[in-house]
């Protein structure tokens, strides 16, 4: 069975999201850090590390999604040179063209 891989702007929304909350609380611990008692500053601690915690979940989330999308590329491009290897030369071939002609230019 294949695990449904999140969509990568999904995943980038998310970890954004997740985030700019981790800024936030950083933002209002350090603003109140001073006025906490120990019981309230620990609470604020445990908060502020859950949310780094999912932060950083979300970024092996989107790492892991741009792999296999990465892998399903160039999957998808080899079986194409293997079922058109002319077409794929000739592509190459105008790509290195345009590519030389742009350095010439410079």
């Amino acid at each position: 069975m294949m695990e449904k891989i999140p969509t990568q702007s999904g995943a980038r929304d998310q970890l954004l999201s997740d985030l700019k909350t981790v800024i936030q609380d950083a933002e209002a611990w350090l603003r109140h850090s001073g006025h906490l008692t120990g019981e309230e500053f620990k609470a604020a601690k445990v908060k502020f590390e859950r949310t780094l915690v999912k932060a950083k979940e979300d970024i092996v989330r989107l790492e892991e999604a741009a792999v296999e999308k990465a892998k399903v590329a160039a999957k998808a491009t080899d079986e194409y040179v293997k079922e058109n290897p002319w077409k794929a030369v000739g592509l190459g071939t105008a790509v290195g063209v345009v590519i030389g002609m742009l350095i010439a230019r410079k």
